[in-house]
């Protein structure tokens, strides 16, 4: 004889924000003012409110809240590529400072593709976000024809007509050669992120400058911001004209240490190492590597802060925030003077 089952447990009814404020001893409007944070409430009763609300478990509802206001309390986070780990840094830092001015963050990973970012865009605002912070894979596209009427906070690149937030890529290049030629390095060699990126390029041209000024450019090649090597980089390394080498990007680097170890050489015993944005791994790789660190925590910060700020004043002048970047020297680079 089969067993019958139990009859199905209703889930708890989500209390209302009528039932706080009958619960509380106030008005719905005081009720109303003190979980949402405005109109006149006095600072005790507002505490009285907040602590019934929160022994009642009531939850505001937010679809509710932003037919009123025409605000989400979301912002979209628009990242090109979560397998690298500069991005889940960058990552968690945005949605910390969102946290902490009372947003919610919804992030989106475009693969470096143009067609899914024009899609996350797409997506972003389909859902109502009050606004973006985007890290273009490029400097061009279509996405900002579809983002035009969202504030719109841009990473990385110095894209005209958005508040941008990006660090000093000349100087980190600079600073880059300079280590090396200091340690005695004279013919270097410099691996590029991908030309479309006006952030690669900077790097590129501050590590050239210095090198072109005290040393000598042994070559100068592209790669995707990937552990795997075009053909063309792999190459230059396998002619073995360089004593040290400059990467556009730590994801770069490892991936050249990698084919360096791969052609019976070692690093830094043979060819010297140096990567730029000091993601997790570069201190935990062997040897150690040598990079140029971003204030990612700070950027993140910047970022969101500015957002906000263009939310609430969407005609105020568009701001630029250049952050500083520094040196971090471990074991990839060799001394040989």
């Amino acid at each position: 004889m089969a067993k019958s089952e139990p009859p199905p447990i209703d889930p708890p009814r989500r209390a209302t924000l009528k039932e706080v404020a009958k619960a509380a001893g106030v008005s719905l409007a005081s009720a109303s003012y003190a979980i949402n944070g405005a109109g006149s409430v006095g600072e005790a009763t507002r505490e009285h409110i907040l602590k019934v609300a929160a022994e009642l478990g009531y939850r505001p509802n937010q679809s509710a809240k932003a037919m009123k206001t025409g605000k989400t309390g979301a912002i979209g986070l628009i990242l090109p590529d979560l397998t690298n780990p500069f991005f889940p840094s960058l990552a968690q830092g945005v949605i910390q400072a969102a946290r902490a001015h009372g947003y919610s963050v919804f992030l989106t990973d475009t693969e470096g593709s143009a067609e899914a970012e024009q899609r996350a865009v797409s997506l972003l605002i389909d859902h109502g976000v009050d606004g973006v912070i985007w890290f273009p894979i490029a400097d061009d596209g279509p996405v900002g024809k579809l983002i035009e009427g969202v504030p719109t906070v841009v990473l990385d690149r110095n894209l005209p007509g958005y508040d941008v937030i990006q660090a000093d890529y000349v100087e980190g290049g600079r600073l880059a050669a300079e280590h090396l030629i200091a340690a005695g390095h004279v013919n270097i060699g410099v691996i590029s992120g991908p030309h479309a990126a006006s952030s690669a390029r900077q790097r590129a041209e501050g590590a050239i400058a210095a090198i072109r000024e005290r040393a000598n450019l042994t070559w100068h090649v592209h790669n995707a911001f990937s552990l795997d090597l075009e053909p063309a980089v792999a190459e230059a390394l396998e002619r073995r004209t360089a004593t040290a080498v400059i990467a556009g990007a730590d994801l770069i680097a490892i991936g050249a240490m990698r084919h360096i170890r791969s052609m019976g050489l070692s690093v830094p015993g043979d060819v010297s190492v140096v990567g730029f944005d000091d993601i997790p791994w570069a201190q935990l790789h062997m040897p150690a590597l040598t990079t140029i660190d971003m204030p990612v925590e700070d950027m993140a910060a910047a970022a969101v802060e500015t957002l906000i700020r263009r939310m609430s004043a969407r005609s105020e002048p568009r701001r630029r925030v250049v952050f500083n970047v520094e040196l971090i020297a471990r074991d990839s680079v060799r001394i040989l003077t």
